[in-house]
């Protein structure tokens, strides 16, 4: 049973940058998708960015592309959102995901991951 526990959210200003971490336990990650999402209250969840498993090749969502960045290590089984030019609109709680199975395109529906992490909160301000 795979865990994905995330870390790195907090309270910053409006042109902030955040690096968020996903420690991955309980078995490897090396040859799975996986991604980020994010929530706000009364919302569905909606997709950020997601990655092959090796790294080669990645998506992003439009609202984020050019200011968001997905990486991965899978030596020490850790995906990584570095998000740069934060905006109050980029505030929610961020989940990453792992697909348990290969796949050619990467899938940008919550339904189509299998593990989920608990969320870490980010927060801009104006």
């Amino acid at each position: 049973q795979v865990q994905l526990v995330e870390s790195g959210g907090g309270l910053v200003q409006a042109g902030d940058s955040l690096g968020l971490s996903c420690a991955a336990s309980g078995g490897p990650i090396s040859t799975y998708t996986m991604g980020w999402f994010r929530q706000t209250p009364g919302k569905e969840r909606e997709f950020v960015a997601g990655i092959i498993w090796n790294g080669e090749r990645a998506n992003y969502a439009d609202a984020v592309k050019g200011r968001f960045t997905i990486s991965r290590d899978n030596s020490n089984s850790i995906l990584y959102l570095h998000v740069n030019r934060l905006k109050p609109e980029d505030t929610a709680a961020y989940y990453c995901a792992l697909r348990r199975s290969v796949v050619v395109e990467i899938p940008s529906m919550p339904n189509e991951y299998d593990y989920w992490g608990q969320g870490t909160q980010v927060t801009v301000s104006s």
